[in-house]
């Protein structure tokens, strides 16, 4: 661990970020198994350059409200050959997550395609991880999250819908082709960095509690994200995150009356249509011709979604993350048990 010119800094390699994490999580109460699941989900994030929904996370499982409540193993609900409604058992999303992916995994190995819904959890994470992991065992995937209010619809001052991402992942001959957007003008984990950390947000992403315009992170928390698109676009937005709203709306029998979540994984096999191989090739052919577009003045390359995520995580690996020190100090004071971490 060295620190940063800066002093405000920490550079850690990717043994002490996970060594680091994991005693965090297992100060917070959770389960060796517990703790390398959460702390591998952000560990992954931070090294594809997503420091906000790295590290820092891990602070976010411990001030979520459901934190401390009852919880019980992920479970099934209602079943058929390819598809499964899961309680999440009131777990961490990120653990809920996990075990839901492995289970659409199974179910569409077994069937050629699955469909795998869950209620009864919050805070799942970047939904990039799970869709990755299910294309590289091969299987195209469809990933939507209905999530708590925390964006307003389109024209209106108060949240009532989630930052509902939409991720999808598909096999090809090196990386999967992994996509994965919010519907939101900004995404709800950056802000509750910026929150944290006290920094500012952009201007024309969220409102105020006075339904005004903001800056401000910790008055946008306590007002509304708007749906992405911009004041003439934003139905856009608002229509996607709807969209996401319905799909979730599967999972209200694992769910309580008063909770919007829902988790859905869509997956198959593409040898249900051509050879593995083939399908692979063809993706991996099409994303070379797109590549191959002529540019416009100025533009050095056409960049695949994931992309630039691949080739960071591929540098951070050797190098290493930097972390903020109020972050860093937090973590290690909830190694030692202290909830009140501080941050």
């Amino acid at each position: 661990m060295t620190d940063e010119a800066a002093g405000d800094r920490v550079r850690l390699t990717v043994a002490e970020a996970r060594a680091l994490g994991e005693a965090a999580m297992r100060g917070a109460k959770f389960s060796d198994e517990e703790a390398y699941i959460l702390t591998d989900h952000v560990l992954d994030a931070a090294l594809c350059g997503y420091e906000y929904s790295g590290l820092p996370k891990l602070l976010n499982v411990v001030d979520e409200p459901r934190y401390g409540t009852p919880r019980q193993p992920v479970f099934v609900v209602r079943e058929s050959g390819p598809t499964a409604l899961l309680d999440g058992g009131n777990n961490n999303g990120m653990i809920a997550g996990y075990r839901a992916t492995q289970e659409t995994i199974a179910r569409a190995s077994a069937n050629g395609l699955a469909i795998v819904c869950m209620g009864n959890t919050s805070m799942t994470g970047r939904s990039a991880y799970y869709c990755e992991t299910i294309a590289k065992a091969g299987l195209v995937v469809i990933h939507t999250v209905a999530s708590p209010p925390s964006v307003a619809p389109f024209g209106g001052t108060r949240p009532a819908l989630g930052t509902n991402p939409v991720a999808f992942g598909f096999p090809t001959e090196t990386d999967p082709l992994v996509i994965d957007m919010g519907t939101s003008a900004f995404m709800g984990t950056d802000l509750q960095y910026r929150s944290r950390i006290g920094a500012t947000i952009p201007d024309g992403v969220a409102l105020g509690p006075n339904g005004h315009p903001t800056t401000d992170s910790n008055a946008a928390r306590k007002g509304a994200l708007l749906p992405f698109g911009g004041k003439d676009g934003g139905y856009k937005g608002f229509g996607l995150a709807l969209a996401m709203d319905a799909l979730g709306a599967l999972a209200a029998g694992a769910r309580s009356e008063n909770d919007i979540g829902g988790y859905t994984f869509i997956a198959f096999k593409p040898d249900l249509f051509l050879s593995a191989e083939d399908y692979r090739h063809t993706v991996s052919s099409r994303i070379a011709t797109i590549k191959a577009t002529p540019r416009q003045d100025g533009v050095d390359e056409i960049r695949i979604p994931g992309e630039r995520a691949y080739s960071t995580r591929a540098r951070l690996l050797s190098e290493g993350i930097a972390i903020d020190r109020k972050i860093h100090d937090a973590l290690v004071r909830l190694s030692q048990g202290h909830l009140d971490h501080g941050a």
